[in-house]
């Protein structure tokens, strides 16, 4: 099977639109929609649905897209494990953390590592747990943040640092002189927090679920400084990694009655290829946290 004619059904089947397709492969549509039908006729399968402006993938195409996948992804790490044999290091880190470590704990390791490192890039990618796992998948990054309960099969892990969750209230907040707060307490007020996808809201989510509480939430933002902002202010509470809370004035920590620690890991592909430089970076973390 000819892998360019896989690279051009990968493509169709995300941009699910020839021309947008054809445009990201940097080929003329008709030479695309050519490709497509060969590929469908040395498989004797149809792999998509043809509409008027739209194609959708069979379920022969869905079969597909997931081993045209993996069967790219490993030509790319082939081919990154040669050039690696050739001395031509890839030089370069894609790593996914979520925005509370990203701003809280990564600055000083990662200005660590480039000072020991000059040559070698570091390629930050904010985002939430489930986004990065997807992205550890589908290959867009080599290593990334991630919370270790509910980790895909696909993943391996090395955990890096266990940290509590607290509620966070401004100084003025009726809460504030309290030493701990029960969960229908915390979820009785009016809460800015992270969209879901971020692994401490999924935890808040199926504590309230769990709980047979409903939360209020005024506010969504993925923005940590707009969280802050609204907290500091009072126009909503809110719960933080206490790594992020210990060195912002202005607001009040305080503990849950009943605790919640998350457990947080370093995370990549299991059978992914780690060039030297992810796996320098990897243990640079392990060892410096």
């Amino acid at each position: 099977m000819d892998t360019r004619l896989l690279k051009y059904f990968v493509a169709v089947a995300e941009h699910k639109n020839i021309t947008h397709a054809a445009k990201s492969l940097h080929i003329a549509q008709p030479a695309l929609s050519v490709a497509i039908r060969k590929l469908e006729t040395e498989l004797e399968l149809e792999l998509f649905r043809r509409h008027e402006r739209k194609i959708s993938l069979t379920h022969e195409g869905e079969t597909l897209l997931s081993h045209a996948k993996l069967i790219l992804q490993q030509l790319d790490d082939a081919s990154l494990a040669m050039k690696e044999l050739r001395g031509l290091e890839k030089g370069e880190v894609r790593f996914g953390v979520p925005s509370i470590m990203g701003t809280y704990y990564f600055p000083e390791v990662l200005m660590a590592f480039k000072n020991r490192y000059p040559k070698l890039k570091l390629t930050m990618v904010e985002a939430g747990a489930q986004s990065i796992q997807k992205m550890l998948l589908d290959g867009e990054i080599d290593l990334g943040i991630t919370q270790v309960r509910d980790l895909p099969d696909e993943l391996d892990s090395d955990h890096l640092l266990r940290s509590q969750m607290m509620a966070v209230v401004s100084t003025d907040h009726e809460f504030a002189n309290k030493k701990s707060l029960s969960y229908s307490e915390f979820f009785s007020q009016e809460l800015v927090m992270f969209k879901q996808g971020y692994f401490h809201r999924a935890r808040l989510d199926a504590i309230c679920k769990q709980e047979n509480l409903t939360a209020n939430f005024s506010f969504e933002t993925n923005l940590l400084a707009v969280i802050l902002k609204i907290v500091k202010r009072d126009f909503a509470i809110s719960a933080l990694l206490e790594l992020a809370t210990e060195n912002e004035p202005d607001i009040v920590s305080i503990p849950f009655s009943e605790p919640i620690f998350l457990d947080i890991s370093i995370a990549w592909r299991k059978n992914g290829y780690l060039s030297k430089a992810d796996r320098t970076f990897l243990e640079f973390v392990k060892n410096n946290h």
